[in-house]
């Protein structure tokens, strides 16, 4: 089973999927996504929302349809609060901020998602806030909150203002760094809060997987 289920309930499933799977179908994968293993098990499952495919983390899964509407209305009211851990290129130097830039996708390349001015056309809102967790020689390590759920948007908003996500590939540019053979962005969903179809708050969390976390030994060393 390609994943661990942090949560269960009658009404939803909250998984940590490891890094290097697809959460869903697309126009490169047919097979093996996360949304179809889970099937195996729970037919008519569907997801509450999505995780890039080499960013781990939890993610939720509705199990009914009238679980998938509740959801959807949570994300859509913003009423779901997701924080992630970045590792990114740099030292950071505000202990905390927030960046409020609209994404709009590039016109070079299809895959990227940009951070633009205000005001820009074919552009949505998007606002992420940031902490800094610690500071390394070169890197910084971040807890990340985005309070809107645009495609890629942690990862275009810390490329933006300079401070690219480690070893992200796509929107590292000319500071593309991969760390002690890291493989993968070190970019992991490690906190969920929200309330529950029957009204109890929870909170959720998962640890770094054990690439990610070694990665942060050794700069520690």
């Amino acid at each position: 089973m390609p994943y661990e289920i942090v949560y269960e309930d009658a009404d939803i499933l909250v998984v940590n999927k490891p890094a290097g799977i697809s959460v869903h179908t697309d126009a490169h994968r047919s097979e093996g996504t996360l949304i179809q293993e889970i099937e195996k098990k729970y037919q008519g499952a569907q997801l509450a929302h999505r995780l890039d495919k080499d960013t781990s983390g939890l993610i939720i899964v509705a199990k009914h349809e009238k679980a998938w509407e509740f959801f959807k209305g949570l994300f859509k009211q913003r009423l779901i609060t997701k924080k992630y851990l970045a590792l990114v290129v740099g030292e950071v130097k505000k202990d905390e901020g927030v960046i409020d830039l609209p994404i709009g996708r590039s016109e070079k390349d299809f895959r990227k998602r940009i951070a633009l001015p205000q005001g820009s056309e074919d552009a949505r809102e998007a606002e992420t806030h940031f902490k800094v967790m610690k500071r390394f020689d070169g890197f910084t390590l971040l807890e990340v909150s985005p309070k809107t759920g645009r495609t890629h948007q942690i990862r275009s908003h810390t490329a933006s203002i300079g401070h690219p996500i480690v070893c992200d590939t796509l929107y590292g540019g000319k500071k593309l760094v991969c760390p002690l053979g890291l493989t993968r962005h070190f970019l992991h969903a490690y906190s969920l809060e929200f309330v529950l179809p029957n009204g109890q708050r929870i909170r959720l969390e998962c640890d770094l997987p054990k690439d990610l976390e070694s990665i942060l030994a050794s700069l520690k060393k």
